[in-house]
């Protein structure tokens, strides 16, 4: 049962949104909100402003809006800061990234995007290595770079007067790191900082960065980034919440909707090939093997969590899973996932499943940032703290607390984070059950 503890305080003020990365996605999202506020474009795609929440029974008929349900902040009130290790302001950014329109999009905001310029970065490109960053921290020592990530923050919401900050990580995929002992406990971790350990990456420093400063932090990328023990043990300390990581856009989004209906109708599988193509800044960082291992964890971990091969042997024990990503820089950000899926039904007779997902990457991207930013500025203002198991709906490989498997099912995440909303707002929780229209004598029969 909700306390008054949860109960969310109003989003007064200014909500500043800090995005380490300037390139396609965050372009794609700064854009698309000043054109949203200029009436020169729809947020589709975007939960928080076009979604709605069901409350009470079928029949009372209440359907608000989310964002007329929750104090989310509004749109009118954000601002914008990022990070990157190219100078090229947030304009000349999104021109490179060839996502939006030149002359639709882009132009007639023009002053606007060109006001936002990156902030140096912490940038090693042992991590990333297929980029070469300018707009770079000068030195490599870890500990100053964290410190001078803290300083940006404090200094963008004085500069900025802002009232509350959330941070999403828009860069790229860097190199796969397992965890290790550092990433064990805080001390441990702030060590490893002092000491420049290898396994201390960019991306952790900017979570500490955010986790230290109070700041909300979500992570778009498969980095481990705030996603090990030192971490949650952080945000749990100073009280900020979190979430990550991997933003579901495009193919792994399609198999979070198909492989809950091979399990719920108990349809075999004997295996799923896919491959993506795309040519934008993320496909480049990908063709690196080390930075694709850290997306292929991410990418495969989806179909054994949700169809349990533990519990249904006959049926996903041995299927084969393999994922390929290929860069080719002519599609750009246009990327297209494809999958061959083969199933098996009745008496073992084969059939196949295709997919051709024609999506456009940043495209899907940016409402999810923009939502996570809303939400997490939620949790922050209901003192909800740690991992934010209720935002895995946007995440590929969502976190959750020790020993928990995460739930991949996209209807169940869906599900979870409505109820979750009608909690912080004293509303009942909605089962499905649906018993109440058809027996009069419901109240008895569950009391039985």
């Amino acid at each position: 049962m909700r306390t008054e503890q949860y109960t969310p305080r109003p989003a007064e003020g200014r909500l500043g949104i800090l995005l380490p990365g300037l390139g396609a996605v965050s372009t794609t999202l700064i854009a698309g909100v000043e054109l949203a506020r200029r009436g020169l474009g729809r947020p589709i795609g975007s939960v928080t402003q076009m979604g709605t929440i069901r409350l009470g029974k079928r029949t009372e008929g209440r359907h608000p809006l989310i964002k007329d349900f929750v104090p989310l902040a509004g749109m009118e009130d954000i601002v914008f800061g990022a990070w990157d290790p190219f100078p090229q302001d947030a304009y000349e950014s999104a021109l490179n990234a060839g996502v939006l329109d030149k002359w639709e999009h882009i132009e007639p905001i023009k002053d606007f995007l060109q006001s936002i310029k990156p902030m140096p970065a912490a940038f090693d490109q042992r991590y990333v290595k297929k980029l070469e960053g300018i707009n770079v921290k000068p030195g490599r020592s870890k500990r100053a770079w964290a410190d001078a990530l803290r300083e940006d923050i404090r200094r963008f919401k004085e500069e900025k007067g802002c009232d509350r900050l959330v941070m999403v990580w828009c860069g790229s995929t860097e190199v796969f790191i397992k965890p290790g002992e550092i990433h064990q406990t805080l001390e441990a971790f702030e060590r490893a900082i002092d000491e420049d350990h290898d396994q201390v990456a960019p991306s952790m420093l900017y979570a500490y960065a955010a986790l230290m400063e109070g700041v909300p932090y979500a992570n778009g990328a498969p980095n481990l980034s705030v996603d090990f023990p030192a971490m949650v043990e952080l945000a749990q300390k100073n009280g900020v919440p979190v979430a990550g990581k991997d933003f579901k856009t495009g193919q792994t989004l399609i198999k979070t909707v198909l492989s809950p209906m091979l399990k719920a109708r108990m349809l075999g599988l004997d295996g799923w090939f896919s491959t993506n193509i795309l040519g934008n800044r993320d496909g480049e960082v990908l063709d690196d093997p080390e930075s694709f291992k850290t997306k292929e964890e991410s990418k495969l971990s989806v179909l054994e969590h949700i169809l349990q091969p533990e519990l249904y042997p006959e049926l996903y024990r041995n299927f084969y899973h393999k994922v390929r990503i290929n860069y080719y820089p002519p599609r750009g950000d246009a990327k297209e996932g494809w999958d061959n899926i083969d199933i098996r039904g009745w008496l073992d007779y084969p059939m196949q499943i295709k997919v051709d997902f024609l999506c456009r990457d940043s495209i899907l991207a940016a409402p999810i940032v923009l939502d996570l930013a809303l939400f997490l500025d939620l949790a922050s203002r209901s003192s909800l703290h740690g991992i934010q198991e209720w935002l895995s709906f946007y995440l590929k490989s969502p976190m959750t607390a020790e020993g928990l498997y995460p739930e991949h099912d996209l209807f169940i995440q869906q599900m979870k984070l409505k109820n979750t909303l009608r909690w912080l707002m004293g509303e009942e929780q909605i089962t499905h059950l649906g018993l109440e229209y058809y027996l009069d004598n419901v109240q008895e029969l569950a009391a039985v």
